[in-house]
This record gives structure tokens, sequence and C-alpha cells, in this order.
């Protein structure tokens, strides 16, 4: 594998994130703004304010992921940039400033999938990773399980037929009254609350596939919610507990199956929800039971950040897989 210098960009929701990553494990920076503030107080992200943000803030941000690394910009290799999935509008802020930026540095283009993103923040800090391995991707905006025979290829072996578990995170804890960003509000309110108090149903549990869907339980939480409200019995500590048990379980028991049916020996995850700790804790004991080896990346590498960009595009500049000047932004995800 070519030896690389890149500069990754990341502007597919509400992270402005520039970072310059060699040989696509050592992070020489890793530069990111946020906007969670901006939009909590409209319940989520809204693509437009997202976007006129990206315009003000990328500049700066690249600028700063150059000097933390105390490098000059002709020093890297590649400008990478995610293209796809994401908001059209936010990517096309990330897409413009790299290919102009590439263009003025002479140095070569790279697409990168935001997902694929996700999936090598792993190896941004685990080196013991074994193949084949499964990934558990779950974020706001999607949730896959994918079978990795090596680092440059993967299976889609299944995913979620509405509802991501990020966004079912968010509306119900919208709905609950507990604010934005979902997943951290409903992990909040669960630890003082008791799983089992109410039942929830963990939907497509009993199917041999490795489908997931959100939605259903999303409203048989919200209508139950409803019930218990009239009765005057509505515990938001206990159904919090209970929504959180009931999504972490789906993902878990999917992933460890997936596992097994395989033969693997490592299982992954990746993406904004992995950071959940009652994931974390339930994946960690179903993978010894099961003698598997459980791999996720720092909480601060599982949000949207630009160095697992660098990271994945270190692959596709071993492999000359370069981009042209024409790159566009896709707001599906269109393939793994």
């Amino acid at each position: 594998m070519r030896k690389s210098l890149i500069l990754g960009i990341e502007t597919s929701c509400d992270e402005t994130a520039a970072a310059i990553v060699r040989n696509g494990t050592e992070i020489l920076s890793n530069v990111v703004n946020s906007q969670i503030e901006i939009h909590q107080q409209f319940g989520g992200v809204v693509p437009e304010v997202a976007s006129r943000k990206h315009i003000e803030n990328i500049a700066g941000v690249v600028q700063r992921a150059f000097y933390e690394a105390q490098l000059a910009y002709s020093a890297i290799d590649a400008v990478a940039v995610t293209n796809r999935p994401g908001l059209v509008g936010a990517l096309l802020v990330g897409v413009s400033f790299a290919k102009a930026f590439a263009y003025g540095l002479e140095k070569p283009l790279i697409a990168v999938n935001h997902l694929h993103g996700h999936i090598y923040a792993n190896f941004l800090e685990h080196k013991e990773i074994e193949f084949p391995a499964i990934c558990l991707v779950v974020s706001g905006g999607h949730t896959s399980l994918l079978l990795m025979t090596d680092q440059n290829s993967m299976e889609l072996l299944g995913e979620t037929r509405d509802d991501a578990a990020g966004e079912a995170f968010d509306k119900v804890a919208r709905f609950l009254g507990l604010g934005y960003p979902g997943g951290p509000a409903i992990q909040a309110a669960a630890a003082k609350g008791q799983a089992g108090q109410l039942k929830l149903p963990r939907v497509f549990l009993d199917r041999n596939d490795f489908e997931f869907s959100f939605s259903g339980l999303k409203t048989a939480a919200m209508n139950q919610w409803n019930k218990l409200q009239r009765r005057g019995q509505a515990n938001v500590y206990d159904m919090a507990a209970e929504f959180q048990a009931a999504l972490v379980e789906v993902l878990v028991e999917k992933s460890i199956k997936a596992a097994v049916k395989y033969q693997v020996r490592s299982v992954m995850m990746a993406g904004g929800v992995a950071a959940n700790q009652e994931l974390r804790n339930l994946m960690k004991n179903r993978a010894k039971e099961a003698g598997l080896k459980l791999f996720y990346p720092s909480l601060k590498l599982c949000t949207d950040n630009a160095a697992m960009i660098a990271a994945n595009a270190h692959y596709h500049y071993g492999n000359r897989s370069f981009a042209p000047l024409s790159l566009n932004a896709h707001p599906s995800l269109l393939s793994l």
C-alpha cells in the first residue's frame, strides 16, 4: 500500500470537519465545528441552516486542520471529501470546497461514502481487527449490517426498511420532551428508569434475515405513552429505558446472528449510535459469549468527523481511485 498524507473534509450533516491523516491510521489533526446548539432550538437539523453554517465555517476549519498538523497546504498527497449520502446542500459545500482546493494544489480528488468513513474510524484506533468481520453501521440516517472479507470489500447483508436507529431515537426523544440530540437524551433518561416496567416490541427479531425496522417501535412507544398519560401513569424514565432496550436488543442480536452464520472473527460497530453505552455493554457481553472480538471507535470518532473520511481515502489513494473535478453530491446512498 502506498504511503499517503490526506486531507479529509466532511460536511454531510451538521458538523463542519477537516482532518489530516497519514497512511490511513495516524491522525495529525481532526477539527470538528459542531452545530448542535444551533439546531437544538428546532428539535433537529434544519438543512438550509446547516448549509449556510458550513459555508461560513469550512475555510477556517480546513486552515485549522493544517495549523494543528503543522503542515503547509502543499504537503498533502490528496484531498478527500464526503460526497454521499447526506443533506445535499451540506454535501455540496464540502464537495465544492474540496474540488477547488484540489484543483488549486494540483492534487488528486477522492470521493468517500460517508458510511464507509464511519467503518474506517475503527482502523484508526484498532490495528488488530481480523477478517472476515461483521460491521454494524448505526447512525441518525442509516442502519446497516455488512460482511467484510478484507479492508476493501464489503457486502450488505441487511438494512433498515424505514427509520434508522438514530432517527428513531431523535423522534421519540422529541415526542417525550427530552430534547435533541435524541440518543444522548434517551440514554440519560434511561439511566434513571428501568427497562421491563413497560413492554415494547422487538421488531424483526423473530425473522431469519438481517433487515431492521424501527418505525413500528417508534409508533408503539408513542401510542403507549399517550395511553399512559391519559391514565396518569406516565413515567418518562421507564419509557426511555424500555425504548432503548428494545432498540438495542434488536441491533445486538441481529449482529451476533450474522457473525455466527458467516463464521467471522471480529464484530465492529460504527456511527453515532455506536456511542450508546447500553449498546456497547450488551454487544460486549454477547460477543464474549459467542467467542468474538468486538471493536468500536472512541466516542469522538463515532460521531461525524473528517479523520474517518481521510482514513477510508487512504485505500482509494493506494488503488489510484480518484474522482474527476465534475464530482457531484448525492443525498442518497446509491450503493455500499
